[in-house]
């Protein structure tokens, strides 16, 4: 009967992570029912955050600088410094970040600005103001629905553990029935969240998320701040120029260097 036990262990597994997931929509809907954030008006760089985190505002301050012939980014994948004069503390952090050479490829000066002091406050101001998930948080949809994930695939290896085990009194079919059900389970809870209560942000509140939506419907056109609210919103993808688009190509390398910033 040691199927029974691995039974038993996909769905203790499947009823936590389920649990987890529910409990986390319950707090988000709690929390999106009440006025958090009400009359922020985002920065672009706490947009930029909430859309894509630290690497996102990374991004966008190159891609700003760059557009203000303040930086060149040249498309093999390197940043000059042309004004050494930051306006605001994440410029001179990303110009810190290049160094005192003046170049440097863009990855790991995007990398090492992501995680610098200045973009930290930006990230501590929204979370004051209930518009951010907060550091290392995992009681989040996002994590939730992580979760659920990494138990459906357990639930999938106990149940094909169980099946290879010899010995088994009972049919291999209703052994297989048996651990259909936790899957059901865990699946039933993904498609749950997903109509429910998707999209779920890694760095966005529910309340940071109804503003980044607000933002979204007026990012685009030709004006020079909607178009750093575009890049802001969403990523490199909406930078419009060939050569500076593909500057960036080069920084996927570097993504690992601040992957963990806040697991």
């Amino acid at each position: 009967m040691f199927w029974v036990l691995l039974l038993l262990l996909a769905w203790a597994v499947a009823g936590t992570a389920g649990t987890r997931l529910c409990l986390a929509a319950v707090r988000a809907a709690a929390v999106d029912a009440d006025d958090t954030g009400a009359g922020h008006d985002l920065t672009l760089y706490e947009a930029a955050f909430l859309s894509g985190g630290p690497a996102r505002v990374a991004d966008l301050t190159l891609v700003s600088m760059a557009r203000q012939h303040r930086l060149l980014l040249a498309h093999t994948g390197w940043a000059t410094v042309v004004d050494p004069r930051g306006r605001d503390a994440i410029e001179r952090s990303v110009i810190g970040a290049i160094g005192p050479e003046g170049q440097s490829r863009i990855g790991p000066v995007r990398a090492t600005a992501a995680a610098t002091d200045a973009v930290r406050d930006v990230a501590d101001r929204l979370v004051d103001a209930g518009l951010a998930v907060p550091d290392g948080s995992s009681t989040t949809v996002a994590a939730g629905v992580r979760q659920v994930r990494a138990a459906a695939l357990v639930v999938l290896v106990l149940g094909a553990t169980a099946l290879l085990t010899p010995g088994a009194e009972m049919p291999r079919g209703l052994v297989a029935l048996w651990f259909a059900l936790p899957l059901a389970l865990t699946l039933s809870c993904l498609a749950i969240a997903r109509v429910e209560v998707h999209p779920y942000s890694r760095w966005a509140s529910p309340a940071g998320q109804r503003l980044l939506g607000t933002l979204a419907r007026h990012a685009g056109g030709g004006d020079d701040r909607m178009y750093l609210t575009s890049v802001a919103v969403r990523g490199i993808r909406a930078v419009g120029e060939p050569d500076l688009r593909a500057a960036f190509a080069h920084r996927e390398q570097y993504r690992g260097q601040f992957a963990e910033w806040r697991r």
